[in-house]
């Protein structure tokens, strides 16, 4: 069993910064890909940021968070960071911590995992 558990949601006025955490827990062989996604009441679900596996290219942020936000991970804690500055009011939504995990079984499956999401909400 994998989990992805999300913490540093909160509320904020529009211009500061928060930081999410996601840790990942289980019995996996490794961690490839992992991102934040985030969605808005009554929108889709949209790609914030993606940080790839070592070795495996660069990391991809949606044109809205250029600049403001910035997704880093730390693979001794199986643990990805979305430090999030120049927060603005349209960032308000439910974030999302994904990632591509290769499990520890005898054909090293993979599978893709979500966290139970944080609510960010950024006042004007």
């Amino acid at each position: 069993q994998v989990q992805l558990v999300e913490s540093g949601g909160g509320l904020v006025q529009a211009g500061g910064s928060l930081r999410l955490s996601c840790a990942a827990s289980g019995n996996f062989f490794s961690i490839n890909r992992m991102g934040w996604y985030r969605q808005a009441a009554g929108k889709r679900r949209e790609l914030v940021a993606i940080s790839p596996s070592a070795g495996g290219g660069s990391t991809n942020y949606a044109d809205s968070v250029k600049g403001r936000f910035t997704i880093s991970r730390d693979d001794a804690k199986s643990t990805v960071y979305l430090q999030m500055n120049s927060l603005k009011p349209e960032d308000t939504a439910v974030y999302y911590c994904n990632a591509l995990i290769t499990l520890r079984t005898a054909t090293f499956a993979t599978g893709d995992y979500w966290g139970q999401g944080t609510q960010v909400t950024v006042s004007s």
